[in-house]
Formats: C-alpha cells, structure tokens, sequence
C-alpha cells in the first residue's frame, strides 16, 4: 500500500488528540491498520494507545526539571531535541513500514509558523518515502469573534505555506455549537466570504483599523486557499469524511494492484468435440 501520514496539527486545546483516538477508533471499525504516534513531549493522559511516543526519547517535564526551563521553553528544546535526533525515529518508523501513521503534533503554533521543526519532521518523512498530508485544526469556537476567526485562518495559510505539504484545515468540535447550525450560516465560515466578514470586522472594530482590515481580508482574498472541512470527534460520518479527504490527497489506496479478473468457465458449446465424421 505504500507509505501514508497524517499530521495533525493545531493551537492547543483545537481537539487534536481527540480526533487522533477517534480515527483510531473509525479505522478498528473498518478492519483497517493505522498507527498513532504522539509527537508532544508534554501530553498527558492520552485517549490512545501510541505506537511511537515521543517521551521515549525527551519529555519536557524532565527538560523543566534538569535545565530549569519554563513549559513553552521546554517544549520548545525537547522538539529541538527532536529535530537533532531525527535517527530515534526514523528507526522507530522502521518497525512500521508500509503502515498509515497518525502524527499527533504539539500545540505551539510558533511550530507551524516560524520555527523549522515541524518543516524537518515532514521533510525526514518524506525522504523515508511517505506521503505526508498536514491537517491543520482550529476550534470552532473562533467563529464567535471575527477578528479571532480571521486570526486562525491567517494561522492556517502560514502552516500551508511554510510545510509545503499536502493541506487539509478542519474546523473541530462543531458539534459544540449548541443547536444544530444552520448549513448556510456556517458555510460562510467553512468557505470564508471575505467580504462579508471584512463588513463583519469593521461593525466589530468600529472602523478602527479600516486600512489593516482591508490589508489582511484582501491577502486572504487573493490566496483564496483556506477552507475548512467541519468535524464532530464523536460522529463517525464526520471522521470518515475528515479521513477520506486526506486518503485521496495523499492518493492512499491508488497503489492498490489491479486483480485480474479468475478465467470464466469455458463456454460448453466452444468445447463441444468437432463432427469429424
């Protein structure tokens, strides 16, 4: 089948860890092999069981401990840390060739934007033969503030840009909503209208920054590559429709060898004796 991975990525608190269990979860339902690999040195009380654990090799409360580093530092040196030992997993990945693996990334969105790290990890497993797509996750409660909505799609086309990777962006925990939100009301937001939210920011700042509202809504305008796929962890139609976008970006399952259709039985008239008499 090939080698297939999925980071998952995200501020922290975006759902990451719980989309990870429940696309485990969906693939056993499915008779279907996937492996999850925590990638944050400093999670706790995961809902899955990791098939590679970063905290094997660094974990950042012995980080904060030994070098007296506060949380965001340590995490920041124990992703580092990663990056100059990318050998410990690229060995660890050796015991799952040919398997689909699911990175569950750290929350530090500096990971995504300006810091190398996470551009090093796709790149040592695209070099190990994997095709790597990134899902980039953000609450949904963003779309409650404009200005924060617009916040995490700026987020979104910096991770896109920088990991020069296959790109997915899910807006999570839409089943949060409270009552079941109208399709076309959320629509707007999982194929943003940059002009109505530009009109939606401007009631919001009072015109006060006019010129940077339009700076901002017209790069994004013009990119016009941020939308978003909604995800209900706990609805298995929701996760299904999460992973079969990452399978055909990452083109999982067009390997597949063709199987030559078994010979049909012989037609009893074309093997009828010849009348040689």
């Amino acid at each position: 089948m090939g080698k297939h991975a999925q980071m998952v990525m995200g501020p922290a608190g975006s759902g990451k860890s719980t989309f990870c269990a429940a696309l485990a979860k969906y693939a056993e339902t499915q008779k279907r092999v996937v492996h999850v690999v925590n990638l944050d040195p400093a999670a706790e009380d995961l809902r899955y069981e990791p098939s590679i654990d970063i905290r094997e090799l660094v974990n950042v409360d012995d980080v904060m401990e030994e070098l007296g580093y506060g949380p965001n530092g340590a995490l920041m040196y124990a992703m580092e840390f990663l990056v100059d030992h990318m050998d410990w997993l690229t060995d660890e990945l050796d015991d799952y060739a040919d398997d689909y693996l699911i990175f569950d990334c750290p929350g530090q969105i500096e990971l995504y934007s300006h810091v190398p790290v996470m551009k090093a990890v796709c790149d040592a497993l695209q070099n190990c033969g994997y095709q790597v797509v990134a899902l980039y996750m953000i609450d949904s409660h963003f779309i409650s503030d404009t200005s924060k909505f617009i916040s995490g799609i700026l987020s979104c086309l910096s991770a896109m840009l920088r990991l020069e990777v296959p790109h997915l962006n899910v807006l999570s925990k839409v089943d949060l909503l409270g009552e079941k939100p109208d399709e076309e009301w959320l629509e707007k937001f999982l194929e943003p209208d940059m002009p109505t939210l530009m009109h939606q920011l401007e009631k919001e700042t009072g015109g006060r920054f006019t010129k940077l509202n339009k700076a901002i809504c017209s790069l994004l305008d013009t990119y016009s590559m941020v939308n978003f796929l909604p995800l209900s962890s706990n609805d298995p139609d929701s996760v299904e429709l999460i992973l079969a976008h990452a399978d055909h970006a990452i083109q999982y399952g067009e390997d597949v060898d063709v199987k030559e259709p078994r010979d049909q039985d012989p037609d009893p008239e074309e093997t009828l004796p010849s009348d040689n008499s």
